[in-house]
């Protein structure tokens, strides 16, 4: 699977702002980034980044995922120290 079919996937389901996808295609890493997450304990953000995406870890075109959350100001603030 292809970094930009799951963002596609992310940002058609979820209410994001950004999202940004790393990997080697099979092996992923998401940096989401929504005010959806402002009210969500850590738990429920996962489970919220996982859903959409759960077809394609269960067919093994998703082997393993990595999940950071930020809200848009959380974001702000930590963005160079996620490399972006």
């Amino acid at each position: 699977m292809e970094n930009s079919e799951i963002q596609s996937v992310l940002m058609s389901a979820l209410s994001l702002e950004e999202v940004h996808v790393t990997g080697d295609g099979s092996h992923f890493q998401v940096v989401a980034v929504g005010e959806m997450f402002a009210e969500l304990s850590r738990v429920k953000k996962q489970q919220a980044v996982y859903a959409p995406l759960m077809e394609y870890i269960a067919d093994n075109r998703i082997h393993a995922v990595s999940i950071k959350t930020y809200t848009p100001a959380e974001w702000a603030r930590d963005r160079k120290l996620n490399g972006f």
